[in-house]
């Protein structure tokens, strides 16, 4: 029974001066790496996802409502849509990337990104974003490796964890989050997605 992580969309956008930032994005994003270092030996796999946006038509809008829409974030081959720096990526195996042209809160819908794609570092110009290669969805790859179990972390616990959570369940996985190795959007809301995440089935830990 294979068991992996999943580090959601920890990237500069959604942590101190991107363009959506969450309170304790950054401070989570470090405490995701000493979790990793003291348990990566507990996981078969862990794989991170990433917001991707080309064109998502209405999820960023100039006058967002932070709840359908939001001001334009994570937009592929950009700085903002990089893993932020406080993330030890030595235990990433693998990279899901999502959103190209949709919203796409959960990383079930996103798609393995290439091997040799650089992670960082903006585009040429008129360089295409999209990219090339096997076009993997998550829940594909993670049945590959026969993971049953996955533990869920990341950025927002209120929006792409949620989500995330919701269809790892749908999909048969046991599924946890670790709740204090996530960062809400709305801080006030965290004990109402609390209670969403163990209506749907989902375990929900504190691991510090």
């Amino acid at each position: 029974m294979a068991k992996a992580l999943i580090i959601v969309d920890v990237q500069n956008d959604f942590c101190a001066g991107g363009t959506l930032a969450t309170e304790r994005g950054a401070e989570v994003a470090s405490l995701i790496s000493e979790y990793v270092e003291d348990h990566h030996h507990e996981y078969d796999v862990i794989i991170a996802s990433q917001d991707w946006h080309i064109d998502p038509g209405a999820h960023f809008s100039n006058t967002p409502d932070y709840i359908d829409s939001w001001p334009k974030h994570c937009v592929a081959q950009t700085p903002g849509a990089e893993l932020h720096e406080n993330l030890d990526t030595d235990y990433i195996q693998a990279y899901f990337r999502k959103g190209r042209y949709e919203a796409a809160y959960s990383a079930f819908e996103a798609l393995l990104a290439p091997e040799d794609a650089v992670m960082t570092g903006e585009h040429k110009p008129g360089e295409s974003l999209d990219e090339s290669g096997p076009q993997t969805p998550l829940a594909d790859w993670l049945d590959e490796q026969e993971v049953q179990d996955v533990d869920i972390v990341g950025i927002a616990s209120d929006y792409c964890v949620l989500a995330t959570a919701k269809d790892a369940v749908d999909a048969g996985y046991e599924t946890r989050v670790l709740i204090d190795l996530t960062a809400p959007v709305h801080e006030d809301k965290l004990e109402d997605v609390i209670e969403e995440l163990e209506d749907e089935g989902v375990s929900v830990l504190e691991v510090l």
